[in-house]
């Protein structure tokens, strides 16, 4: 069993060597631009597709009827 903890300890290590200089970029890029995703758009059509559309329709019919009991 202390083999298993060890080499638990000692992945968990590696693991956060390996992607700490992610972690670091990802920070200097989030600091430097306040708000990454915000000029993103979605690729291909803006407009919302037809099973979209029916899906918000029925969410809002659902939560409607929830709120109503």
């Amino acid at each position: 069993m202390g083999e298993v903890i060890e080499i638990f300890v000692l992945m968990l290590l590696v693991a956060s060597l390996a992607f700490a200089p992610l972690g670091y970029f990802i920070y200097l890029y989030v600091k430097k631009n306040s708000d990454p995703f915000a000029g993103s758009a979605a690729h291909g059509d803006t407009k919302p597709s037809l099973i979209d559309e029916w899906v918000n329709k029925i969410m809002g019919r659902v939560t409607g009827a929830l709120s109503k009991k």
